[in-house]
Formats: C-alpha cells, structure tokens, sequence
C-alpha cells in the first residue's frame, strides 16, 4: 500500500480575495503542471477564528499517476457494487476480506464500496420544513428529487438520521444505515443527559452503563429493529452517537454522587473494580494510567456486549456499526480491540485530518480485526454567506476547495485497504435561522445542497469524479 503524509506551511491572511486569486492561479499553474506534480495546495482553517489560512497538499484526481479517469469501464450492481467481482449472495450486506482488502458484499454477493451521505432528510421544524412544501409540495418529490441527485453523482446509500421511510419509495432506491439511540433514550429515560454540539453529554462525562436496568431497557428499545430486518437494502444499525470515551473514566466515576438514585451504580462498579484489582479501600491517587485503561475497556466492553446482543435479538440479518467512535477514543488501539469482539464494521467520526493517517487506519483494522467506515467527515466553504462558526470539518475558500478536499480524503481512505466505505456529513446545509437544531448544526456550509435545496454543482461533478472511479481506485492502488 502506498502511503501519502500531509505537510503544511502557513501564509498571512490578508483577505478573501487575495485567497481567490490565489486560489485561482494555482489552479492554473496545476493544469499546466499536472503530469509533473503530485499534488496542489489548498488553503484551509481548522477554526473559523484562525488568523491564518494553512496550505495543505492536496492530491486530485487527476493528479494520481498513470491513472486515466474513464478508461476502465466497471458495471454497477442493483446495490451499486461493482458486477464483475462476485461472492456467496446471502441476501444481505456482510463484510468480508478478500486477497489483503476488505469488502462489503451486496446482497447479490458483488463487491461493494459504502458511498452515502448523512442527514438526507426534510428536517423536524417547520423553518426548515418550508423549502420543501415551496419547492417540492409534496414529501414524495422531494425523496424522488434527493435520491435521484444523489444516484446521478454516484453515490450509493444514505447515512445516518436519513428520512429512510421516504427515501425507500423513491424510484432511485439507495443502501442506508440506521442510527438508534440506545444509550442516549436511556440516559433520558433516567433524566442523565444534555444536548450538547454533535452528541449528546452525560454527568461527569459518565455513561451510565452500570446501571441495572440498561441491559433490560436497551432489550425492550432493540425491539422497533424488527421492523427492517427482512429489508437488503440496509446495511445496518449504529447503537449510538459519539459517546463520551474518556481515559479518566475510573476517576470520574469515583467521583460521581452516590447518594444519587441512578448515578451511584457508576460509582459502586467502579468502586468494586478498583478494590478488585488493586486491594480493598485502594486510594484514587493509587490509580494508573494502566488501570484507567483497563477500566475504559470494561465499561466499554459492556456497552458493546449489551447493545449488540439487543441488536441481534431482533435483527440477525444486518451489520452492527457500533456507536461511532471519535475524538481520543480513534487512538485508542485497546478500545478498537473491544468493539471488534462485538462489532461487525467499526463506525468512525474523522475529524482534525486533512487526510486519513495510514498508521492509525491500520491500527484500527488490526487491532479489532474488522473494517471500518467513516462516517462523518467534511470541508465547509468560504463563497456562500454562511458564517461557518459551528460545526468540526475545515473551512476552505471555494466550493471547488471542499470537492478537492473531498476528493483527497477518499482516495487516502481507498489506499487503506481497511475501508468499507463513507459518509460525507450532510446532504443539506444548515439554515441559520433554525435555532431548533443542535449547537453543531447553526449556520455552516455542510451540505452538498443548500438549505433551499440548489445543489452546489462545482462540488458535486468532483464528488461524482471520484465517485464513479471508485472502483478503478481500488484496483489502481492495490497494484501500486
């Protein structure tokens, strides 16, 4: 597998149309110069409030060596798989390794690569309800209007908080996934958690995992699972999103109130693991790194064992995507091992990488023994009005900047090997007049449509390059 490292240097920022210009030349200079380059430079922020933009390489396609765009022609599956690969047909989405990479198979048995985005809905409030009746009138068109845009620019499914009802009766049928709130609708069942920006929060950073009505709760929740479990077009289930992982979890635990009707449980386990392993009474400032590490699997252990469990009580036939690990926990190689004793596909949130890192990537798939999709990531853009401030992906200048970065962090994803798949976080952009929205979700440029539904076509021919080459990629790198 070939690697690709990301080097940066930094420029003054003057202003926005200096970065245009600038922008705009290096486009001119990559057109003149792409059979002697291996990538341009982008400008780009982590945070809006940067003071200066940072240049970062970026590979496109058209800059990959020796590889010509439309020269290999591959057919697509009903599910979007490529035809001329097959496996044993089971009826349903699996995971399998074949020759070093990692697949998923399509219900058919072609092999296949997850190529969806996230939140292809219409929205709950009626702010953001009012495009669609003005634009489409009816639920039904806008479905017909989405999926069909989508499959036009080779994408092939649907992440997470999907209208998956709507989007099912639509002519342009695509895979989708679900996403369940297992630990979430517990913790508000009990009144332990809070919205905060992305996921939700919980007391002290603490799931309640100890609790001793989880298992049972989450038994009687997994039970509207049955409803999709004959469905091939499902991929599978995410359990959660975005829970607290947290290397102090022992500590925070020990701290949590144990006069508390449900908030004791946590501190009794941990109080009970602690004398266990180091002797009874031991004394917090006793606790090693090593102990906090082995008390983070243990909870988490848990968690995974009782959800899936639940998950596959219902449903037997689909994948179990986990809870979408992100932030630490994608450094963790123990946490990976865990969720691969349960998980069939580890979910991953991938934020604060210009590019996908070869060495963690590899790390995830060898120490769960499973592969991975990504299910969030994104660029926002500088050129559409939107402020930008809230939300984790980079901000860089131009629509064509964020087709770039796109492009760029798929292909790093391809040569891995390890991964199944991606979703690009989100359909639509956020209208900064809908305050009903979490923190995240206020007045950035996420979607690869508008909030009134225009498509930002610069983005979505790069998207849809990349896209239908997907497959060609695959073959291109592993013979490099």
């Amino acid at each position: 597998m070939s690697t690709w490292k990301c080097k940066t240097s930094t420029m003054r920022k003057t202003s926005f149309v200096s970065i245009l210009v600038a922008v705009f030349l290096g486009t001119v200079a990559a057109g003149r110069q792409a059979h002697e380059q291996e990538y341009i430079e982008v400008p780009a922020k982590r945070k809006p409030t940067d003071k200066d933009w940072t240049l970062r390489e970026t590979r496109t396609l058209e800059l990959l060596d020796g590889f010509q765009p439309g020269s290999k022609k591959i057919t697509a599956s009903r599910y979007g798989g490529r035809a001329d690969k097959q496996a044993e047909a089971t009826g349903f989405f699996y995971p399998k390794e074949i020759a070093g990479r990692w697949w998923l198979i399509d219900p058919e048995g072609h092999f296949f690569i997850n190529i969806g985005v996230c939140s292809v809905n219409i929205g709950k409030s009626e702010i953001s309800q009012e495009p669609v009746k003005k634009t489409f009138r009816t639920p039904r068109k806008w479905a017909e209007f989405s999926t069909e845009l989508l499959a036009r620019h080779g994408f092939n499914g649907t992440g997470g908080w999907s209208d998956t009802e709507l989007l099912k009766k639509a002519p342009h049928r695509l895979a989708y996934t679900l996403s369940w709130n297992f630990m979430g609708s517990f913790g508000r069942s009990k009144d332990l958690v809070r919205q905060e920006p992305g996921h939700l929060g919980y007391p002290n950073r603490c799931i309640p995992v100890f609790h001793p009505d989880f298992e049972s709760f989450c038994s009687d929740y997994a039970a509207q699972l049955a409803a999709s479990r004959d469905d091939p077009w499902l991929i599978g289930h995410f359990s959660d999103n975005e829970l607290p992982i947290v290397t102090d979890m022992l500590d925070r635990s020990l701290q949590l109130d144990v006069n508390h009707p449900d908030l004791r449980y946590g501190y009794e386990a941990a109080r009970k693991w602690l004398d266990a392993r180091k002797g009874a009474g031991a004394k917090a400032d006793n606790i090693t790194d090593t102990d906090r590490a082995a008390f983070l699997d243990y909870a988490v252990e848990r968690y995974y064992r009782i959800t899936t469990q639940a998950i596959r009580g219902c449903d037997p036939h689909h994948l179990c995507l986990g809870s979408r690990l992100h932030g630490r926990a994608l450094s963790l190689p123990s946490l990976f091992r865990v969720a691969g004793k349960f998980l069939d596909v580890i979910a991953v949130n991938y934020y604060g990488a210009w590019g996908p890192d070869p060495a963690r990537m590899a790390m995830w798939s060898r120490e769960s023994g499973r592969p991975f999709v990504i299910t969030e990531f994104y660029a926002k853009g500088h050129d559409v009005g939107l402020a930008n401030n809230s939300g984790a992906g980079w901000l860089v200048p131009t629509q064509k900047d964020r087709a770039r970065f796109y492009q760029h962090f798929t292909m790093g994803l391809l040569e891995s090997k390890s991964c199944v798949g991606w979703h690009w976080f989100k359909y639509r952009d956020n209208n900064p007049e809908d305050l009903s929205t979490d923190p995240s979700n206020r007045d950035s440029n996420k979607g690869i449509v508008d909030y009134r539904f225009n498509p930002y076509a610069t983005l979505l021919e790069d998207m849809k390059a990349l896209n239908d080459e997907t497959y060609a990629l695959v073959d291109y790198f592993d013979s490099n």
